[in-house]
């Protein structure tokens, strides 16, 4: 009888022992997993700012381009000496006043400004996506850490080489609040 006593105690120890372990592996492979998941946005994110900036610099290059003729054309209109020549450079000047009127009136049907937006909400919601996982991974970290470091789980998360994980965090010098120069 007392045999028995002790082979339950055993299979008792051994089943917790297990219960400890296999929950030690989950919360693992879920910080593994949180982890994954923030990359694939971190990778979305980085894809998506190259072509935000490809299009604001096509857009921003249309019209710097623009101005820059609007410029030189009026530069060249008041430096102009002579009849033909400044009827030449007001007509290059009228020429780009149109451009820049065009620009600034279809301003809102731009196709540039459409995928602008839409590339600015994207990446809105990646970084969204991205403080969310980044949230639920800290979470996780800290129930992995917790377990691997607290009393009596500790016992077997040392045993099986478990190690606590790292939080994911800000470095010091993104914590700062942002300063605004309005000189």
């Amino acid at each position: 009888m007392i045999l028995l006593i002790y082979l339950g105690i055993i299979v008792a120890l051994l089943l917790w022992g297990v219960g400890i372990y296999n929950g030690l592996v989950k919360l693992r492979n879920q910080v593994r997993t949180l982890w994954a998941q923030i990359e694939v946005q971190l990778k979305r994110r980085y894809d998506l700012i190259p072509n935000l900036v490809e299009v604001v610099k096509d857009y921003m290059g249309y019209e710097q381009e623009t101005l820059s003729k609007v410029v030189e054309a009026r530069g060249k209109a008041m430096s102009t000496q002579g009849i033909p020549e400044k009827a030449m450079a007001e007509n290059q000047l009228s020429g780009a006043l149109r451009s820049l009127f065009a620009v600034a009136e279809s301003y809102p049907d731009l196709k540039a400004n459409q995928n602008v937006s839409r590339l600015q909400e994207e990446l809105a919601n990646t970084e969204n996506m991205i403080a969310n996982m980044r949230s639920n991974y800290n979470q996780t970290v800290m129930d992995l850490n917790n377990r691997t470091e607290t009393f009596p789980s500790n016992l077997i998360a040392r045993w099986f080489a478990f190690q606590p994980e790292k939080f994911y965090t800000t470095p010091d010098e993104e914590r700062a609040a942002p300063r605004a120069d309005l000189r």
